[in-house]
């Protein structure tokens, strides 16, 4: 192998490993934003229930949200949930911006878009623990 491939082959690899780091920083950050955001409708904090009053929406919703965030905000610090989990919070933060634009505050639904373009390169990233997941399921299901 010539020194150039080499060169190539370790810096794709480099890129890589830099590419996996920041993509578990980011998991464990998103995991700090979920469960901060699930404590407070949890708590029935003010904040919380000022929000859901202003949308219409009961605080059983309020204590579902808190939950599911909750629990997406744990899975994705555990290795063969973190996709699932990424991908779950697609759907909720699609559904969080939207949200903003029609009950809210139309302003503030760049938020969760722009949390939902990390989300969705953590579950290509994690793909391979998505499949794994799956696999176990099926089997376990037979």
């Amino acid at each position: 192998m010539s020194e150039t491939t080499t060169n190539t082959a370790g810096g794709a690899t480099a890129a890589r490993s830099r590419g996996a780091i920041v993509l578990a920083v980011a998991r464990v950050v998103l995991a700090l934003f979920f469960a901060f955001s699930a404590f407070a409708k949890l708590i029935a904090h003010e904040s919380a229930i000022e929000t859901f009053d202003r949308m219409g929406w009961s605080h059983g919703a309020m204590y579902l949200i808190g939950a599911l965030e909750m629990a997406g905000a744990v899975a994705l610090l555990v290795p063969l949930l973190s996709g699932v989990a990424a991908t779950a919070f697609v759907g909720l933060l699609a559904g969080a911006s939207i949200v903003q634009l029609t009950l809210l505050d139309p302003v503030n639904a760049i938020m969760p878009a722009l949390l939902i373009v990390v989300v969705v390169l953590i579950a290509r990233d994690r793909q391979d623990s998505t499949a794994r997941l799956i696999a176990l399921v099926r089997r376990r299901a037979q």
